[in-house]
């Protein structure tokens, strides 16, 4: 522990004592497949009484039509976040008849690609680009591999917090967007370092169906389970493995998070750089678009991480431009699986271990990473999702191996002084516990969510899909059984129509064709936002 996170951290205790910190802000977004009764994936369009999945603000759908997405708003509590996250369950469960809401990352029972129906927006030029970069997935990467879900945690930290840390750090002069985002830089590298241990603490997807491998070829690294699971003894998460959320193409973009400028270089020029085999696979013929383009992202979305920096955009404006005219305004956490014990997916405690964690990653110190300690903790957290419960695994830590019991009780260690801090902020120590809950789960992988997991089928005996879909029928049951907030549950109801009737008034706006709509689009991506805010006599 250096004398400087000590310093700084009992520089803001003292702070926080005066009422001089203010509370970090956070939503969640939590996908979750629809499945019908016997565990398969649903074939049914997204339910009309949940509203248009292009404009509803809370609730829309990821990839396919089965796979339902829930945002909430902004809260300063985490406890908020979570009970509008547990009405917006509540009031879907109220208009799903017999489908249930699938409580894993990996999915339920597929039938081929083709079962994992792409999502219509509708036939606005917004909605149609949205289908068309979803079937551009599909051609790159396949559909099964858009159907596992997971859930984001967008955190921002208090404004409170970068006045005195900037005034600490002597950069007073530094304009406030360019301070912050730097800080928030340092933050998301030291993320890079460390992600590991969420993987290892909160992974829940050490097992699937074997209709998630279609053809039929089983990787070394899954054993098989009865007759239609196949496991991974020591994975915390298959769902960030090579299994998953991964692509070697995007692997040679490189990106460390070094700067705002290297961040939103290196997308711009993966999103207007074609790639060979993507020129092969074609892009539109007659009307009949297969990808948006052939470059090695479509869009700047489509670049996979565990965590990345973001600013909310304006309108005719992309999440590169955005960051670039104002700097970094939150970061989304990305790297988290759906704890399938638990209706939600996730729970408060969780959500305070993550503030504590993304707090101590701000305030340690944060060198830039050079290429070769990139690969190596790309290397540390591929261990971990495939191994992390083995008890031989060790990780490379500047220049030494280091088990994850010994590595991980470091880290909780010197989170207990921002536990401590965040909980001047509470009635009692909810950090504190949230970080106590966590610490016997590194001498005790079994205590994990992947090993509960794989405890309970070893125990029973029986299949991923039949112990998912007991888990998903009892969360129904209880959720369907449960009152909801009155005024949120108007709210949503109002939404439904409100939110059809925007998706007709954009469609009717429309006045140019898909082409020239989509040449607009990338016209305007490539240009730097901040000459454009110049432009306008706007400042950043």
């Amino acid at each position: 522990m250096s004398d400087s996170y000590t310093a700084i951290v009992s520089h803001l205790s003292a702070l926080a004592a005066q009422g001089r910190f203010g509370r970090l802000l956070r939503g969640i977004e939590k996908e979750g497949l629809r499945v019908d009764a016997q565990g398969g994936i649903a074939d049914t369009p997204h339910p009309r009484a949940l509203g248009s999945k292009l404009t509803h603000p809370y609730i829309t759908t990821d990839y396919s039509e089965a796979l339902l997405e829930y945002i909430t708003p902004v809260y300063c509590r985490p406890g908020d976040a979570m009970a509008f996250l547990a009405d917006l369950h509540r009031f879907s469960y109220r208009h799903l008849g017999d489908e249930l809401i699938w409580p894993a990352s990996m999915p339920s029972r597929l039938d081929g690609n083709d079962s994992v129906t792409i999502a219509d927006y509708g036939s606005s030029n917004v909605g149609t680009m949205k289908h068309v970069y979803r079937k551009g997935l599909d051609v790159r990467y396949g559909r099964i591999m858009q159907s596992i879900a997971g859930i984001h945690y967008n955190v921002s930290l208090p404004n409170e917090l970068w006045e005195v840390l900037r005034e600490r750090d002597g950069a007073a002069d530094t304009p406030m967007n360019d301070y912050r985002s730097s800080r928030y830089f340092g933050l998301i590298r030291n993320f890079r370092r460390h992600s590991w241990l969420l993987l290892y603490l909160f992974g829940a997807s050490p097992a699937l169906d074997r209709s998630f491998l279609p053809d039929g070829r089983i990787p070394d690294k899954l054993q098989a389970h009865g007759r239609d699971t196949l496991i991974s003894p020591h994975a915390t998460s298959l769902r960030m493995s090579d299994l998953g959320y991964q692509n070697k193409v995007q692997a040679q973009l490189k990106i460390c998070f070094n700067s705002l400028s290297n961040y939103v270089g290196t997308l711009r020029h993966a999103i207007s750089t074609p790639w060979p085999a993507y020129a092969a696979m074609g892009v539109e013929e007659n009307g009949n678009w297969q990808q948006l383009n052939a470059n090695i992202l479509q869009i700047e979305n489509e670049y996979y991480s565990d965590i990345r920096p973001k600013r909310v955009t304006r309108q005719n404006e992309t999440p590169s431009q955005a960051l670039e005219a104002r700097g970094v305004e939150y970061i989304e956490v990305r790297c988290l699986d759906l704890d399938p014990s638990l209706a939600l997916g996730i729970d408060e405690p969780r959500l305070r271990f993550l503030d504590t964690f993304l707090m101590w990653c701000l305030l340690s110190e944060s060198p830039w990473i050079p290429d070769e300690e990139c690969d190596r903790l790309d290397d540390n957290r591929q261990r971990v999702v495939e191994r992390g419960r083995d008890p031989e695994l060790r990780l490379e830590h500047d220049g030494q191996l280091r088990s994850v019991a010994d590595w991980g009780g470091e880290i909780c260690s010197e989170m207990e002084q921002v536990a401590e801090l965040l909980d001047q902020l509470e009635e009692g120590s909810p950090h504190r516990d949230a970080l106590a809950s966590q610490v016997p789960s590194l001498a005790d992988p079994s205590r994990t969510p992947s090993g509960k997991l794989l405890s309970r089928l070893e125990e029973s005996g029986g299949e991923f899909i039949e112990l998912v879909l007991a888990m998903a029928q009892e969360q129904a049951a209880q959720l369907r059984a449960e009152p909801m907030d009155p005024a949120r549950e108007a709210l949503f109801d109002q939404l439904v129509e409100t939110s059809h009737q925007q998706q007709g008034e954009i469609e009717a706006a429309d006045v140019e064709d898909f082409d020239a709509f989509l040449g607009h689009y990338f016209d305007n991506a490539r240009e730097p936002r901040a000459a454009v805010a110049e432009s306008r006599g706007e400042t950043s």
